[in-house]
């Protein structure tokens, strides 16, 4: 089977010049059952500094924000983060920040880290090498919520499960699973710095 590369950032340009909203975030019943079950499966009520990788256009950054003193949200798309900025226009404690992740990182510790969506785009190796990155910025206790599709897309380097099963071998002995699920179309699990 052959390796895919990571998704670079002109394909993400050319998938938001061609919809502003490509996967339907703001009217996908999916999507808005995935952003509440992704919302409720948080195990604590309140976190003092997330960061939401792969932010979009910011549908699930503006759910998230009502658990967070500080929130930043990121994006490798500028137009993405334009639109996201305007959903937020009333939501004071989000920050915006354009990054392509995982070769640029934010220089601060997160009690919460949320990958959803995301992870799928970056190669094996990649991934495996994100996974110790994002380990690094958590402090004790912090939190990495994997939220992902599960079906197979040609484009991608990786399947949602990859991804998650990946995590688990890379750093499961150094963290908990204190929550999982999975439904036909997508899984959560949020794992705890120990």
């Amino acid at each position: 089977m052959e390796k895919k590369e990571t998704l670079s950032a002109d394909y993400f340009a050319q998938v938001y010049d061609a919809q502003d909203d490509p996967w339907n975030f703001e009217t996908s019943p999916y999507e808005a059952q995935k952003y509440t079950a992704t919302i409720q499966a948080l195990p604590n009520s309140h976190y003092r500094k997330a960061w939401e990788i792969g932010c979009s256009i910011g549908v699930l950054t503006k759910m998230l924000a009502e658990k967070c003193l500080n929130l930043l949200a990121t994006d490798v798309s500028e137009k993405a983060l334009d639109f996201a900025k305007v959903r937020c226009n009333d939501v004071p404690n989000v920050t915006f920040k354009k990054l392509s992740f995982p070769q640029e990182l934010p220089d601060d510790r997160f009690d919460l880290i949320l990958i959803s969506e995301v992870a799928y785009y970056l190669s094996e190796e990649d991934w495996k090498l994100s996974i110790h990155k994002v380990y690094d910025l958590l402090p004790e206790n912090g939190e990495i919520v994997l939220v992902h599709w599960l079906p197979e897309v040609p484009d991608y380097p990786q399947t949602g499960d990859q991804v998650h099963y990946s995590f688990k071998k890379e750093i499961g002995a150094k963290m908990n699973n204190v929550f999982k699920t999975r439904t036909e179309q997508y899984r959560i699990d949020v794992w705890r710095k120990s």
